[in-house]
């Protein structure tokens, strides 16, 4: 149940190569520091035989949330686990393209957040990704092309967001989405094989709704006109014939000879029928 924002000297520990906060109530954003995280980095990686690592035997288990699956490791296994899970969470923002820098991360469990904004560009220099999941957020824009550099991609979920745009194939990518066909699900926008939606078709209806985006204000502009000038003209009649008496009375007169016309008419017309009706009969 921790909540608050993830603090930045958590990045102290230059050693550590699996961060899991998930299942909290973590709100903020997703600190660019994670960057400092060089042990999850191929440069600054030590030696599993480095006196820095030592492990208690007695403690043998370690389970790691992946894939979708519960994976248990040994204590040397935990040695090649490098990840971060921030699942089920608060975290709003964007990813930091800082995190990118992380070259031997393999899992990166983003998912259930309030998260926003584009998947970084170069997500593809981490090499090593085996599993990405940012499922359940707010991402928009096009799903980077970069995403089909991560060959040793196996798992991926980009579920229930708001992506558009069509869909990058190539390598693995194809492979993915035979096992898992819903990766792409929740994302109405997305166009482009593996999905049915054909991204010309997509093209045709935004052209269509521009064309009726572009004709909405004439359209408003026009009602907006022909109201004010009905407007206009009932309070220039009804000024005209609240001050001017000789307009009133003409006015009046007409009225009042109109209807007496349209009277006469209607009893024309009922005597007419009447008489006809009569002869019938």
């Amino acid at each position: 149940m921790f909540d608050g924002d993830i603090p930045d000297n958590i990045t102290y520990l230059t050693r550590l190569q699996y961060l899991n906060l998930a299942a909290n109530n973590i709100s903020g954003l997703v600190p660019p520091s994670l960057s400092n995280l060089v042990g999850m980095t191929l440069k600054h990686r030590s030696s599993p035989n480095d006196d820095s690592y030592s492990f208690d035997e007695s403690q043998d288990i370690f389970s790691l949330v992946t894939k979708h699956e519960v994976l248990k490791y040994g204590a040397h296994g935990l040695v090649d686990v490098i990840g971060i899970d921030l699942s089920l969470n608060r975290l709003t923002g964007g990813i930091p393209n800082e995190i990118t820098s992380l070259s031997i991360l393999s899992n990166l469990n983003l998912s259930w957040n309030h998260l926003s904004g584009n998947i970084p560009d170069n997500i593809g220099s981490m090499k090593l990704m085996e599993s990405l999941d940012l499922s359940r957020n707010n991402f928009s824009g096009e799903i980077p092309p970069s995403l089909s550099d991560l060959t040793y991609l196996s798992y991926l979920d980009l579920s229930y967001n708001n992506l558009s745009g069509m869909i990058p194939s190539g390598r693995q990518l194809d492979t993915l989405y035979t096992e898992n066909p819903s990766m792409y699900s929740g994302n109405n926008d997305l166009c482009g094989p593996p999905l049915l939606r054909n991204c010309s078709e997509k093209r045709a209806s935004e052209h269509g709704n521009q064309q009726e985006t572009k004709k909405d204000p004439d359209f408003v502009i026009f009602y907006y006109g022909l109201e004010s000038g009905f407007v206009v003209a009932f309070w220039v009649v009804f000024c005209a014939l609240l001050f001017k008496k000789a307009w009133r009375v003409a006015y009046f007169s007409f009225v009042d000879l109109l209807y007496d016309k349209l009277n006469m008419f209607v009893v024309v017309i009922c005597c007419i029928y009447i008489a006809r009706r009569k002869t019938k009969n």
